[in-house]
């Protein structure tokens, strides 16, 4: 990589700032670029790749940058902090029941797939069999980044979004394994001894990913740490840590990563919206120093001769080998066609297939550099025809949802000493405590409502006080009634003042 060093010059503070003024201006323009994204429809992962191609060597930076084990490292390290802002953000009461549906395609769907697109890839294009079989391993992941920032602004039923994202966060470990056995020199393992090499790394992954993530909750929720910004930085180098565990182990370290972070979004730690707020931030981050860097190693000028064939692979997938494959995987499920239909489009691929795509780059498999070529093309070609389109399928289906009770956000802050917290409590727009009275909470006693923020002023609320959209209320309670406070608090936000009484469960959200 050529830049403001080069590799027989030291490196000098002066390069350093003009190092920190790039990145600077690309995150600029990336976060600019997301608020086009937004209103064009156009995923943002391809604004970030193109931000990359511009400042490589057939752009205006011409940066010459080659390097494809430093990508696939970065790569890795971007994809640790996605899964874990992905599972920190998942329900468990919607991921639950699409548990069974979401391992089957990530397993049963992803045999499927790999089948069907390099049959496709060896008979129409040529490609050799084991080309084929990496190409059909390396674009048979969905991309859990793609798949999280786009189905959630769309109002799909729960368990739909539940078995997509279940299923993004699980199908890395299979098709990693696929991809490394297909890279390897000398002739690929028997299909059995794959099987069963997936069918460990899965379990000891889930195995650590599950212990990490409840060892970790269970620590910081009785330890009090002296300041609110320490409990963000925990919780991600906890999930880090299951991370690192499940990999050391010779297990699936990015299944690991996704169910202790998952444990950790379902387990109501203190300061939890500032948490979320910090992981949001820094997966955001992740996604875009990971896109930029893939737009960098492309060499735009030599993929010419890869654009038709990365079209024909990409349209087996799409149309052939997705479907098929979400057939095969929900059969003993009876699902509905139209959300078969749904399930089969929103296969969504974003940067793990191209980082995947630098593995038999890494073990200099003949033709890789092509196979990246066409994983790129493929990629961006059908990331921006699927992504936009995914909206008008769901409401051609009649799948859509209408705006639900938004749950609330609720911050817990220690009070050590005192023996209790003080929860802040927003109440956000579709809530059903709007128009309730301060008396109707019906808050435990040892719990009480000390403030009221509204339209920027503060007063000290009567029994009598209506609640409102976009009030803040902060909440003292003791700590044997912290817990059943927040639970009445999130039971009136999506059930109203009659919560707990007319069949709306006394509870609420996990977190």
């Amino acid at each position: 990589m050529t830049g403001p060093a080069r590799r027989d010059q030291p490196l000098t503070v002066h390069h350093l700032n003009q190092l920190l003024l790039v990145c600077s201006l690309v995150l600029l323009v990336a976060v600019a670029a997301v608020r086009i994204s937004s209103r064009s429809g156009l995923p943002s992962l391809l604004v970030y790749l193109g931000i990359g191609v511009a400042m490589g060597q057939d752009g205006l930076g011409d940066i010459q940058f080659n390097n494809a084990a430093m990508t696939q490292v970065i790569g890795y390290a971007a994809l640790v902090v996605i899964l874990a802002e992905g599972g920190l953000g998942t329900k468990w009461k919607e991921i639950k029941p699409a548990l069974p549906a979401a391992t089957s395609l990530a397993l049963v769907g992803v045999a499927v797939s790999v089948g069907v697109t390099a049959a496709g890839a060896h008979y129409l294009i040529g490609l050799e069999w084991r080309q084929s079989l990496i190409i059909g391993a390396v674009v048979s992941s969905t991309d859990a980044a793609a798949v999280f920032s786009v189905l959630r602004r769309i109002p799909l039923p729960a368990h739909l979004t539940g078995t997509l994202e279940a299923e993004s966060g699980f199908n890395d470990a299979p098709v990693v394994i696929l991809v490394v056995s297909f890279s390897m020199a000398g002739p690929v393992e028997h299909w059995y001894v794959l099987v069963g090499e997936i069918a460990l790394e899965l379990a000891i992954g889930a195995a650590i990913g599950l212990a990490v993530g409840w060892l970790g909750a269970f620590g910081l929720r009785h330890v009090a740490l002296p300041a609110s910004g320490l409990y963000p930085i925990a919780v991600m180098a906890i999930a880090v840590t299951a991370y690192a565990a499940g990999a050391l182990a010779h297990g699936s370290g990015f299944l690991a990563v996704y169910l202790a972070s998952m444990v950790l979004g379902n387990a109501r730690l203190p300061h939890w919206p500032a948490t979320r707020g910090f992981a949001e931030g820094v997966g955001w981050i992740a996604q875009i120093g990971m896109f930029v860097l893939l737009g960098l190693l492309v060499t735009p000028h030599g993929m010419g001769d890869d654009i038709v064939p990365a079209l024909i692979i990409g349209l087996v997938l799409t149309i052939v080998a997705r479907p098929v494959s979400v057939v095969v995987a929900l059969l003993p499920f009876r699902v509905p066609w139209p959300e078969q239909a749904l399930l089969s489009w929103a296969g969504l691929r974003g940067a793990v297939p191209i980082i995947l795509a630098t593995i038999p780059m890494v073990n200099q498999v003949e033709g890789s550099r092509r196979i990246f070529n066409i994983v790129f093309v493929l990629v961006v070609v059908y990331t921006l025809v699927q992504g936009p389109t995914l909206p008008w399928l769901a409401r051609k289906l009649r799948l859509g949802e209408g705006p639900e009770a938004a749950d609330l956000g609720i911050e817990s802050a220690p009070l050590e000493r005192l023996r209790g917290h003080l929860l802040s409590v927003a109440i956000p727009e579709g809530s059903k405590m709007h128009g309730v009275e301060i008396s109707e909470l019906r808050l435990p006693a040892g719990a009480a409502v000390t403030l009221v923020v509204r339209e920027g002023t503060s007063f000290v609320p009567l029994p009598s006080t209506v609640l409102r959209r976009g009030d803040e209320l902060l909440v003292v309670a003791t700590d044997p009634v912290r817990d059943a406070a927040e639970r009445r608090l999130r039971a009136v936000g999506l059930g109203g003042k009659l919560a707990g009484w007319l069949g709306t469960p006394n509870g609420g959200a996990s977190r």
